[in-house]
């Protein structure tokens, strides 16, 4: 479903990606983890269309997304770091507004928000302005919001940052049986490792723009001798602590800036 070889991109002298290649299979939760200013969302960014590559090749389902931009964004939805809904409309219309953009057919679109709402467990608000939703609220409605126009794979960008344990375990679960009902591939960074080792059938380590480590959770757990997977993240990253550039920063910003501007 997602095929990536020889992956780069520089910013001036800065290489951001350093030739990493990874495959991610249908229907696979994948988690994508890496310290802060690893690389993880420059990645998503030529993934998802937003930057292309300085060097080497990406598919998304068969397709090349420098060459077949629109066709990729089809196959595809996406939850940034940062909100995207707007407060002022309701989660109904911000929902509507979202099937219409991907051309979601009137009565369709009308049965997937009905579907979507109730399994968020967001239906019985969905006549109130999202500035009235809870932090955990607005995020189950962006997440239901990624998956209204049956994508083929789903992108979450540090989806719980900041959410509570109950809310985070709802959400992934309602994620994972979205992934096992309709084989919705999904690609996602956290940096909650338990959540990581509970959800993703297989993990990429990413630092300093390398693929450190892939396998399984069991896998990178034998390989370093860790008893838990934050343990063999340690092991494999140091650790030190990593702050994110303000320019880094920035550029995550205006991922979800562009998205809409599209």
């Amino acid at each position: 479903m997602i095929r990536a070889r020889d992956l780069t991109k520089t910013f001036g002298r800065l290489t951001a990606v350093d030739g990493i290649s990874f495959d991610v299979e249908e229907g696979e939760i994948f988690a994508f983890l890496g310290p802060n200013g690893a690389g993880k969302t420059t990645t998503i960014k030529m993934l998802t269309t937003l930057l292309t590559p300085t060097r080497g090749r990406v598919e998304i389902d068969g397709l090349d997304p420098a060459t077949e931009r629109n066709e990729v964004r089809k196959r595809f939805g996406i939850v940034f770091q940062d909100p995207s809904l707007d407060e002022e409309l309701t989660a109904y219309e911000n929902m509507d507004i979202h099937g219409v953009f991907y051309g979601v057919p009137r009565k369709l679109r009308a049965e997937r928000i009905a579907r979507l709402l109730r399994l968020f467990e967001l239906w019985e608000r969905r006549d109130d302005p999202v500035k009235r939703f809870s932090g955990g609220m607005r995020r189950r409605l962006e997440i239901a919001r990624g998956f209204l126009h049956t994508p083929r794979i789903l992108f979450l960008d540090e989806p719980t940052l900041g959410l509570d344990p109950q809310t985070r375990n709802q959400l992934w679960t309602q994620v994972a049986q979205l992934n096992a009902e309709e084989r919705v591939t999904v690609f996602l960074t956290t940096h909650y490792m338990e959540e990581a080792e509970r959800v993703a059938s297989r993990i990429a380590i990413i630092d300093h723009g390398r693929i450190v480590a892939q396998g399984s959770p069991r896998e990178l757990k034998q390989q370093t001798g860790a008893e838990s997977l934050e343990q063999a993240f340690l092991s494999l990253t140091g650790s030190s602590i990593r702050e994110e550039d303000a320019s880094a920063a920035d550029r995550n910003r205006n991922m979800a800036r562009m998205w809409r501007r599209r």
